[in-house]
């Protein structure tokens, strides 16, 4: 049973997410409240839905958006057709940004900030935590821009959700971090220097605190003729340790780039506006910055959401001090506070929306962690290319612009998983529609039964079991099929159910999830039948 003040926080809900959860509980009211569960997979729906209606039509701009699709963004494991067997456990992430807070989302119910630093002084201070420990350093409850800045990348990395229990989490929500503050409290000013000293302590701490992944989502200036050489050579150092640094490309659309970007080594993310829909055909690139790398090679590796990205207002903050008392009058019937939550980009009292390839640059982050938990000996060099493997092309997008395209973390995850087998590509593919009749596939070492359900046979449980035909290979037939379209689902060890990680094509399950598309033509259903 759930306490009364959880159940109250339904009162967040606009019109028509309350309408979503009374059309399924004809007698609710809201100021009942509603169990997170039942809020989540009206919301869910709901979002997808509008998602599909308001796709391409964002102004990327200036706010407010269009007033459609104003109030809520889809989680970014949903847009971004996550693999949720994983989640970055086991993963050390380094975060370089001007400051950082404490939030709940990254402390609760375990604290995951294994260490704070702060490298705006030659003489750095560190602060090691356990993961019982409350973690506090000098200016942590400061609340200040700059640590704005530090909960939103971070949060969009590996925040679990706590205040929105786990909706709106990071795609790496389980992984561990450690936060490397580069402005000091005396001045607003991040320049080479203080990159290089954060990067200096990463590639020193690397090994005893079990880092692997580096994400940096600023712009520095040169501070010296030597500071591009200087950075470039730890990012260098760092991944030929066995440590993939991302970087962000920047927001302002022009031919240019910055330190970090500029790093061979790095992995720099330009931004993606999917119009707050996890249908890829309507993406559009976002004003990112891009442009040559200090070798001649063209920069964003890739692209990813830079739009519509959900992260955590600082609590008692002046923000989340009107976000409260927004949603209370809402709660109370004031349909006049609606302008100013969508003005103030709020999604629940304790979120918002954020832009910028800062979060863009998280995202990828978040999908590289994924796959070094899937695959824990990953090597840095090769990550690279694993994820350009799992990009699909935005279309009207010049090549230059996007890099490979707008990552998919699903298949990122299918791709590392057969790299750890040392399977072929082409095994790891599903469905296979030119086999007679189709079959789906999916890696999994960890599972112990995998079944196979289906629009095809209405769902009937308990569906069609699935072969182990390797170590961590599964294969099921659809079993034969008239032409049309289907829709199905796998269900590991008789519990969790899931869309297959290595079909990107999905639609809405109706409870804010997804179930796979399968397209069957005639001539495969002629060869079934003959």
């Amino acid at each position: 049973m759930e306490r009364p003040d959880v159940l109250a926080e339904a009162g967040w809900l606009d019109t028509d997410t309350s309408a979503r959860v009374r059309s399924r509980n004809p007698n609710w009211q809201t100021h009942d409240g509603a169990c997170p569960a039942c809020v989540q997979a009206a919301l869910l729906s709901l979002l997808l839905e509008r998602g599909e209606r308001v796709l391409g039509r964002a102004i990327q701009d200036v706010w407010p958006f269009d007033p459609e699709s104003a109030f809520g963004a889809l989680p970014t494991p949903l847009r971004m057709r996550a693999d949720p067997r994983f989640t970055g456990a086991g993963v050390t992430i380094a975060v370089i940004d001007a400051a950082f807070y404490p939030h709940d989302d990254l402390v609760r119910p375990v604290n995951r900030i294994r260490a704070w630093v702060d490298a705006s002084h030659d003489s750095l201070d560190t602060r090691y935590f356990s993961a019982d420990a409350v973690p506090s350093w000098p200016g942590s409850d400061a609340g200040s821009p700059a640590q704005w800045h530090g909960l939103m990348t971070s949060a969009a990395l590996a925040g679990n959700g706590w205040l929105s229990h786990g909706l709106y989490r990071g795609l790496a929500s389980d992984a561990s971090l450690v936060l490397v503050q580069v402005q000091g409290s005396d001045d607003h000013r991040i320049g080479s220097t203080r990159l290089a000293r954060a990067l200096r302590w990463i590639l020193s701490h690397h090994r005893e605190l079990r880092i692997t992944v580096v994400n940096a989502s600023l712009g520095v200036a040169a501070d010296s003729p030597d500071a591009v050489d200087e950075v470039e050579g730890l990012i260098a150092a760092l991944v030929a340790e066995g440590v993939s640094v991302l970087v962000a490309s920047g927001n302002d659309g022009q031919r240019s780039l910055a330190l970090p970007a500029t790093a061979p080594s790095a992995i720099t993310v330009g931004g993606l506006d999917d119009g707050n829909s996890a249908d890829p055909r309507g993406a559009m690139l976002w004003h990112s910055n891009f442009g040559l790398g200090s070798d001649g090679r063209a920069k964003p590796e890739l692209v990813a959401p830079s739009i519509w990205i959900v992260a955590p207002i600082i609590p008692h903050s002046t923000l989340a001090q009107e976000a409260r008392l927004l949603f209370e009058r809402r709660a109370m019937g004031d349909v006049t506070v609606e302008p100013r939550i969508a003005e103030l980009r709020l999604v629940t009292p304790h979120y918002q929306h954020v832009e910028g390839t800062s979060f863009a640059s998280p995202i990828v982050c978040g999908v590289v962690a994924c796959m070094r938990e899937a695959h824990t000996t990953l090597v840095a060099s090769a990550t690279c290319a694993l994820l350009q493997r799992a990009c699909h092309t935005v279309a009207g997008a010049s090549r230059d612009r996007q890099g490979a395209g707008a990552i998919d973390a699903g298949h990122a995850i299918a791709a590392v998983l057969a790299v750890a087998a040392e399977a072929t590509e082409g095994a790891v593919r599903s469905p296979q529609t030119d086999e007679h009749p189709p079959s789906v596939w999916l890696r999994d070492f960890r599972a112990f039964s995998v079944r196979l359900v289906g629009s095809w046979d209405q769902w009937e449980q308990p569906g069609t079991s699935a072969i182990r035909v390797s170590p961590g290979m599964w294969r099921v037939s659809t079993g034969p099929l008239q032409p049309g379209i289907y829709f199905y689902k796998l269900v590991l060890d008789d519990t969790r159910w899931i869309a297959d990680p290595s079909n990107p094509e999905r639609t809405s399950d109706g409870f804010g999830g997804w179930n796979s598309v399968l397209h069957v033509s005639a001539s495969i259903s002629v060869k079934v039948t003959a």
